[in-house]
């Protein structure tokens, strides 16, 4: 008896080590399958991505690669979550263990397949349609252009202000440029500002101003440089203005039979400018490299004269590196007072009706308080309640977020802000439109704020330098280029404290709905909604849930003043990084508990 049952026993454990060694051999294969797999996808994500970077430039203005575009955008999610997904189930894990996770191997694997597979349709489809063309340059172009033509209007649009509010900032502007004082090195003075304040407006009035400026020079040029412009013809340009058009032609007459190269005009342009006193504004400024360029390439390297230079540019850090603190002019917003009587002068309305009307004079304060000082908004949304009645005034104001992105009329708004995302790297897109999660007016903390960057991989850190060192790097760029505003200071002079434009948050709300990138929960309201974001927030007193795919949701932020009706954590958010609570009231269950330790990535 002991016999057999020693027999059946050795029986059952050869059996057991065969079927263990072949699911060894198998999780080995799928395993060496998968990590192939792998390194194909991740180098697609890397194309991706760089291709996503590109198509950036140029979606605006075609439908067809902005369709593209986001199919791209929705697979490098994809990619980027399977990828979280094989080093937590399968990369970070002993032999032993991974061998014993094949079900997790086989599900990693079948996802592997299906992206393969879309990674070759999407392809496909380029070549169906003839999306990516070798004349790809062209599109950018013709963005440049338009956002040339948009930024023009603005200008317009707040010239036609009269300067309401501006008549100190155009004196304290002609003080700092001193032209009664002449001689002395040139000295380059810096306007500096959010888009839409009014920087080319000043510095028009003050280009203009021909008893305090232009009277006290041999010759003046006004040059918009932005973010493309061509070096020959900028140079021709500022020969033809400040040199007289046919200094131009005979110039042009010189170089006759030959190619006609950038340095042939820098040195004509320098040696006539040696010894003139010059009058120069450099409008809309956006990088560095341009400032040093034009500056080593258009004017003398030492001119005694006492020449002026004006810069117009929505960087601080430029400004920096441009001229001396001293000389940096930072133009404010509009205090409320002048904000109203502008935005009463734009809808074709006086104090008295205000004050007639208290329905009227509520609105007016609230589009005030909208606007945030802002001349541009403060125009155009003046513009479009000129043609409304007062009764229409409040439906007007709720629609402005929608408007923002439909009305023509607010077109020249969305740009300004759109200008100043797509100018911005990379890496620090997702950093700007990450504070779109939270509530109008909210004050947000600096360390609060880094610290989300770090935890949701935004940040990369460098050699010698710490992640949270350079995310205060990253922080500062983006109030060096008017992105976000300090809210508070400490007596060090360290932001402690951040706040976002009402309008420009409006409008980040509305570019990270287009990129999946953050879905906003708004109060009393049961969403449903098809697209796959990264970010989901809750804002309001009675927060529902929202029905979505939770699978590739990666942060969850609550605003509730009342204890949340649902649970926080499922087993589908098995991608979440980030739960924060911090303005949230809520009940944790057991249910809860147990699913936080599903969250692998938290």
């Amino acid at each position: 008896m002991a016999g057999t049952v020693v027999s059946m026993a050795t029986s059952m454990l050869r059996g057991a080590i065969s079927m263990a060694a072949s699911a060894a051999a198998t999780g080995m294969s799928l395993l060496m399958g998968v990590r192939k797999d792998i390194w194909f996808i991740k180098d697609e994500l890397k194309t991706m991505q760089a291709f996503l970077v590109a198509a950036d430039k140029t979606k605006n203005k075609n439908m067809l690669l902005n369709v593209w575009a986001e199919q791209v955008r929705d697979l490098a999610y994809g990619i980027e979550d399977c990828l979280d997904e094989f080093m937590v189930h399968v990369g970070s894990q002993s032999r032993s263990r991974r061998l014993l996770k094949l079900k997790d191997r086989h599900r990693i694997a079948s996802q592997i397949r299906d992206l393969k597979a879309r990674v070759e349709e999407v392809s496909n489809r380029n070549t169906r349609y003839n999306l990516i063309t070798a004349d790809a340059s062209s599109g950018i172009d013709e963005v440049n252009s338009y956002t040339e033509d948009i930024r023009s209007h603005s200008a317009s649009n707040i010239d036609e202000a009269e300067l309401v509010g501006f008549a100190k900032a155009k004196q304290e502007l002609i003080e700092m440029v001193d032209a009664n004082s002449r001689d002395g090195l040139c000295k380059v003075i810096c306007v500096v500002g959010m888009g839409g304040l009014g920087k080319t407006t000043l510095a028009r009035k003050a280009y203009e101003s021909k008893e305090d400026i232009a009277n006290n020079f041999s010759c003046c040029a006004w040059v918009t440089v932005s973010q493309s412009f061509s070096k020959i013809e900028m140079l021709k340009d500022m020969i033809r203005q400040l040199l007289g058009t046919d200094s131009l032609r005979k110039c042009l007459k010189d170089l006759e039979g030959k190619v006609v190269e950038v340095q042939d005009l820098s040195k004509y342009l320098t040696k006539e400018l040696a010894n003139k006193r010059y009058f120069v504004v450099l409008d809309d400024l956006w990088t560095i490299d341009s400032c040093k360029w034009i500056k080593d390439i258009a004017f003398p390297s030492r001119n005694n004269e006492g020449s002026r230079i004006i810069v117009t540019t929505r960087d601080a850090g430029l400004a920096e590196q441009c001229t001396s603190e001293s000389l940096i002019y930072h133009l404010k917003h509009l205090q409320a007072e002048d904000a109203t009587n502008l935005l009463l002068r734009k809808s074709r309305k006086t104090h008295e009706d205000m004050k007639n009307d208290k329905e009227m004079m509520t609105m007016v304060k609230r589009i005030v308080k909208k606007c945030g000082g802002l001349p541009l908004a403060i125009l155009t949304i003046g513009g479009m309640l000129s043609a409304k009645k007062i009764t229409e005034w409040e439906s007007i104001y709720n629609q402005i977020p929608s408007e923002l992105e439909v009305n023509p009329s607010l077109e020249a708004m969305r740009m300004i802000v759109t200008l100043s995302y797509n100018h911005l790297p990379s890496h620090l897109k997702s950093c700007f439109l990450y504070p779109s999660i939270f509530p109008e007016d909210f004050e947000i903390k600096r360390r609060r704020l880094i610290e989300r960057w770090i935890a949701e991989g935004f940040v990369r850190a460098t050699a010698g330098v710490s992640i949270q060192d350079v995310g205060k790097g990253y922080f500062s760029e983006l109030v060096n280029r008017s992105m976000i505003q300090p809210s508070r200071v400490n007596i060090e002079g360290i932001i402690k404290r951040c706040r976002v434009h009402d309008i420009v948050r409006d409008i980040m709300i509305s570019i990270s709905r287009d990129e999946n990138f953050v879905y906003l929960a708004q109060d009393n309201v049961t969403s449903v909604t098809e697209e796959a974001f990264h970010h989901v927030a809750y804002h309001g007193s009675e927060c529902q849930n929202v029905g979505m795919d939770w699978s590739h949701v990666r942060s969850l932020t609550i605003f509730s003043e009342r204890p949340l009706e649902f649970s926080i954590c499922t087993p589908e958010s098995r991608m979440l990084r980030t739960v924060d609570l911090g303005n949230a009231q809520f009940r944790v269950t057991q249910k809860d508990i147990s699913n936080i330790g599903l969250l692998r990535h938290l």
